[in-house]
């Protein structure tokens, strides 16, 4: 089998990794011009060059393109921080806990560094797609992967139900819905490499926008970043037109971002019926009309405080920060290793087995590690977490947190290079990768070391049972449909 050879003769640019690391080069120059103008000039400087240098890193030709987005959302998380004490006016070290969070800044920035490190070990020597695997999906119709998108649909609803009837097997039925975001991922990277299907792409996206604002956490975004993985993975050229279809679909997101800041406090308390839990009572179309009446009055949201309140949410330095100053000053007493201990145990003892077994709660660490005030969170009933990155650095301090770091990343790029092995199709192993990054990294550096820990041990299982019983049918519908409608291509 001949390997794929991506196209270098071609004048029009062409959306990988090399595009990429030029953009961010690009993005570099301007904050370095920019940086005498900021209260923290180094930190600005060193924090666009990260991201250039992340990909530099991870930027081989076998890498999922869903690792840029595993490590780009969780920089964009913590260089915002520097955004945020440029909006202030004061350095990173004149806030709340002052030093402690420019300490934090550079110890999650080496860390994203370690992560990227480990994927570049793991992943040298994959071999990128044979010509056989990255076209294989070319023959199949377009109403027919939309109709494996919809079937999906259908399952992630029945995991839903099955959820609430078992609660003791809600992860792995979770686990098992995310396998809409590989049939939604396999419909985008379809239209985008064989130009077919686009009223199919578009209505996915409407779809999945418009379902997203019904429930209580902001899922509308997810769409986006599966479009945007599947560009990625697509290798689609970057001509004028993609170039506005970018900045479209990106303002979209921000303004969508924005309203939902807005709203989902007044949204959250409405759809409970202010319960201080995440359990929606309000009917569908009384919360949809709800979100219409504020949509149609644009002009009762303040944007430019919208607009700081979702910079200072994206940005997640400030509770390492917390963390830092609190096991510094008085360390938790107990076992060595406390928080990796406890997540492995959690892990371990699985639900349906352990029915004793006590619930995760992020927000208790958090009280623990920061003394923290959760108050607003309880009100909300939401939860707030301190993050992997400052679980590591209870267990081991700085440097000894990136050693933690590094074994999370070997752990996490190994499953991708076992999905990326797998007999199927290159767009769809693309898919596996990207539902699973999603998994890890929806919460960014938010999520916790038990949670990524049970999702990674989950996913295999539930996923190495799909790709055995699940995804053998969808292929052979697929081929069968493609080999009637059109016999030439069979």
């Amino acid at each position: 089998m001949t390997s794929l050879a991506l196209s270098q003769t071609e004048r029009l640019p062409t959306l990988d990794f090399q595009l990429l690391r030029r953009g961010f080069l690009w993005f570099f120059g301007i904050c370095l011009f920019l940086s005498p103008f900021a209260p923290d000039p180094v930190a600005v400087i060193v924090g666009a060059a990260i991201a250039w240098l992340i990909l530099m890193i991870i930027g081989t030709p076998a890498m999922p393109m869903a690792v840029v987005y595993l490590l780009l959302w969780q920089w964009m998380q913590v260089f915002a921080r520097v955004l945020q004490s440029i909006i202030d006016g004061e350095p990173l070290s004149g806030g709340l806990y002052g030093p402690d969070v420019a300490r934090a800044y550079w110890y999650m920035l080496t860390s994203l560094l370690t992560l990227a490190v480990a994927f570049r070990i793991v992943m040298s020597g994959s071999r990128p797609p044979t010509e056989e695997r990255w076209f294989a999906h070319y023959k199949w119709e377009a109403r027919d992967v939309f109709m494996v998108y919809l079937g999906s649909l259908v399952l992630a609803m029945v995991t839903g139900f099955a959820t609430r009837v078992v609660p003791a097997l809600s992860q792995p039925f979770d686990i098992l819905s995310r396998i809409k975001i590989v049939a939604l991922f396999l419909l985008f990277t379809y239209v985008l490499t064989t130009g077919r299907g686009n009223k199919f792409l578009l209505a996915a996206v409407l779809f999945e926008i418009a379902v997203g604002f019904t429930g209580f956490l902001s899922d509308f975004r997810g769409v986006f970043i599966y479009l945007g993985v599947a560009a990625l993975a697509s290798r689609v050229k970057w001509t004028g037109t993609a170039t506005a279809a970018f900045f479209g679909w990106l303002m979209l997101l921000i303004v969508l971002a924005l309203f939902w800041t807005s709203v989902k406090n007044d949204y959250r308390a409405f759809a409970t019926e202010e319960a201080d839990s995440q359990q929606i009572t309000v009917p569908l179309a009384d919360r949809m009309a709800y979100l219409g009446e504020r949509l149609v009055s644009p002009g009762s949201i303040d944007w430019g405080e919208t607009s700081y309140m979702l910079l200072i949410r994206l940005a997640y330095v400030d509770i390492f920060g917390a963390v830092i100053g609190v096991q510094e000053a008085s360390p938790e007493p107990g076992q060595f290793m406390r928080q990796w201990e406890e997540a492995v145990d959690h892990v371990l003892r699985p639900r349906f087995l352990f029915r004793d077994k006590a619930d995760l709660s992020d927000t208790e660490v958090y009280v623990r590690l920061a003394r923290g005030d959760v108050t607003e969170e309880i009100r909300q009933g939401t939860s707030i977490s301190v993050g992997y990155m400052a679980e590591n650095f209870a267990d081991l301090g700085f440097p000894g947190m990136l050693a933690g770091i590094f074994v999370l990343g070997l752990m996490i790029a190994g499953i991708i290079r076992y999905l990326m092995s797998l007999p199927l199709p290159w767009m769809l192993r693309e898919g596996l990768v990207m539902a699973f990054a999603f998994t890890m990294s929806r919460d960014g550096v938010e999520v916790s070391l038990p949670k990524i820990l049970g999702a990674m041990l989950m996913f295999v299982i539930v996923f190495s049972l799909a790709v055995k019983f699940i995804f053998p049918f969808a292929l052979k519908w697929l081929d069968e449909r493609a080999a009637r409608a059109r016999p030439e291509a069979a």
